[in-house]
């Protein structure tokens, strides 16, 4: 069987998620590339791609910077909504 595999983290045999996108087209347009691909990984050469990442309700728009490199997409894009309580007034 896989012993190899068995001893090994999840993480680290498990392949990256590596999106295929239009990246040429859009830093030469600035038009920002809409997906779903929340798992895709960033890579170096989005730096300076706007991407709109769907969370399930919208298209979330996110900036690409070097800091960004090596996290996923979907990390940028919330998924729920914030909680606050709200004053009642009677």
């Amino acid at each position: 069987m896989r012993s190899s595999l068995i001893l090994q983290a999840r993480s680290s045999w498990k392949i990256a998620n590596m999106g295929r996108f239009p990246i040429a087209n859009a830093k030469r347009t600035m038009q920002p590339i809409q997906t779903s691909h929340r798992s895709a990984v960033i890579l170096p050469e989005y730096v300076g791609v706007t991407f709109q990442v769907y969370n399930g309700m919208l298209y979330f728009p996110v900036a690409i910077t070097e800091e960004m490199v090596g996290y996923k997409l979907g990390e940028f894009a919330p998924t729920r909504k914030r909680f606050s309580y709200k004053s009642s007034n009677k």
